[in-house]
């Protein structure tokens, strides 16, 4: 058994192609994400991956529509989203493939 920490994580990102990881895959990513209220995340989108979300504490919105807790959201490839974060949140976000660098912001 290997025990590890999100302490010493990058952001939360603890399975995917990328180093430190507890798990190196290139099939997907795994992040336990943690976002402040009024934080400013640019509006971006993702040309490789396809993105499944979890808000687990928090609200936000995604291009103006309200996601509370429980609620999944998928970001499809190629998609701009613009987050907006009106309480702390925790999001688990899954993204597949694995593929650092795919993330490309929007003008």
């Amino acid at each position: 058994m290997k025990i590890s920490s999100l302490n010493d994580t990058v952001r939360g990102w603890f399975i995917g192609n990328f180093n430190p990881s507890v798990y190196k895959t290139e099939d997907f990513e795994v992040g336990i994400l943690t976002h402040y209220k009024g934080q400013i995340w640019p509006k971006h989108y993702h040309k490789e991956a396809i993105e499944i979300n979890v808000l687990i504490s928090g609200s936000m919105k995604i291009n103006n529509i309200l996601i509370k807790p429980n609620d999944i959201f998928i970001i499809e490839i190629n998609e701009i989203v613009v987050p907006e974060f009106l309480e702390d949140c925790t999001i688990v976000c899954v993204k597949s493939p694995s593929v650092p660098g795919d993330k490309y912001e929007d003008e």
